[in-house]
Order: C-alpha cells, then structure tokens, then sequence
C-alpha cells in the first residue's frame, strides 16, 4: 500500500475509534459543528462567485460609462446590468437627477439643476452605495460566527468528555476498581475529538472570511471613488452656472 494511502486508511481507523469513545454529548457537539462547516462553506463558495461577479461587472462597467460624453448616456439607453455595484448605484444617481431636471412636460428636460438638487442626488449617491456594501455583506455574519464560536464548542465537548472520562474513572476506583492510563486514554481520545472538529471549522472559515472581507473593502472603496467621480460630472454637465461660482 502505498504512503498515501496507508496514512488515510490509519486515520480512518482512528476517527471511527475516537467516534465510537466519544460521549453522546461529544457526538451531538460533532454534529452540529458539522451543520457549521456546511453553512460556512456554503457562504465562502456563494459569496466568492458573487464577488467574483461584482468586480468582473464592475470593470466592464467602467470601461463603458468612461467612453460615454452624456453622464446619463447609459441610462437613456436604458440598460440593465444586473448584479454590478457600479450600475446600481449609477442608475440610483442617474434617476434621482432626471427627477431633477424633469419639466412640467415630461418629454422635455432642464439642462441645469441647482446646487441644492444636486445635494439631493449625492445623498442619493451616498444611499446607493451604503445599500450595495450592505447587500455584499450579507451573509458574511454567519461565518463569523463560524469562526468564532466553532472552537469554542468543540472545546466545550473536548471538557465535557473529560470530566467524563474522570468521572468514571472514579466511580470505577471507588467501587475497588482498578483506574490507571489504559482504562482513561480512550475516553480522553474521544473527547478531544471535539476540539478538533471545532478547529477544523474554524480555520477554513477564518481564512475564508479575511479573503472575503478584504475582497469588500476593495469594492466599497471603488464604490466610494465612482460615486465621487459620478458626482462631479454631474455637476459638470448640469449644475447651474450660478452655484459653479
């Protein structure tokens, strides 16, 4: 058998050994630290093709709302880019200053707005991105609880089965027994497979969530910088001559 293989099949051996030691409150510990890792691992796959998506968006995105003379070019056309940050918070922006410049005839628009409406469409701005950081975000709780509580739980099991283990051992020497190592290491063994269990959880979603959490950063600070840039070529092209001074 070769290296590889004999090492898995020695490991195999010893969970089930460990399994069948560990404690009925061990195993329900295990249980649902395995529901934790499936969670978590949900998120970190779910979450990672969405950014993914996002910054692939974002740069094409980019690309055409530059090439455009009209800042609200792409929104005449009425495009629709679904799931790219950049274009939700464009299309925010470029619907709160059509309102704007909106006349009493609705096929007719203003080609100036004033200082005050312009104020109006950079809190807009400024809600859009608030609603995307917060629409990227979503989730990413549920791993950090992930991380945080997994090895908490599994060294919850981990102390339960040992003071199992010591429990016994002394009613066993109590009751004229004999209580020594042999009769301990495998209660000990299966109540530190909790622990393991917990840190095999925990590590995954650790690395998971920091990638995860960068990966934001980045996107709310592009967000950030095209809605300032967005902003002042709106007041460019249609602010009023009057405010500009």
């Amino acid at each position: 058998m070769s290296p590889p293989l004999a090492f898995f099949a020695r490991t195999q051996m010893d969970l089930l050994y460990v399994w069948d030691r560990c404690t009925v409150e061990g195993k329900v510990i295990i249980v649902i630290l395995v529901i934790f890792s499936i969670f978590a691992w949900s998120i970190m796959a779910t979450k990672a093709v969405e950014m993914r998506r996002a910054r692939r968006l974002n740069r094409y995105f980019d690309t055409e709302f530059r090439s455009q003379k009209d800042v609200l070019g792409i929104h005449d056309r009425r495009v629709n880019v679904e799931g790219c940050p950049l274009f939700s918070v464009y299309q925010a922006g470029c619907q709160e200053l059509v309102s704007r410049l909106r006349t009493a005839d609705a096929a007719q628009r203003r080609t100036r707005v004033s200082l005050k409406a312009m104020e109006h469409v950079k809190r807009t701005l400024e809600r859009a991105v608030a609603q995307e950081c917060l629409r990227l975000e979503s989730g990413l709780i549920l791993l950090a609880l992930a991380v945080s509580g997994s090895p908490f739980l599994g060294l919850l099991g981990t102390v339960w089965g040992v003071m199992s283990a010591f429990s016994g051992i002394a009613q066993a020497a109590a009751a004229g027994g004999h209580a020594d190592l042999t009769s301990m290491a495998p209660g000990v063994s299966g109540a530190l497979i909790t622990t393991v269990a917990g840190l095999l959880v925990a590590i995954p979603s650790m690395f998971g969530y920091n990638w995860l959490v960068h990966n934001l950063r980045v996107l709310t600070v592009e967000l950030d910088n095209f809605a300032q840039e967005l902003v002042s070529r709106m007041e460019t092209e249609y602010l009023s001559d009057d405010d500009l001074e």
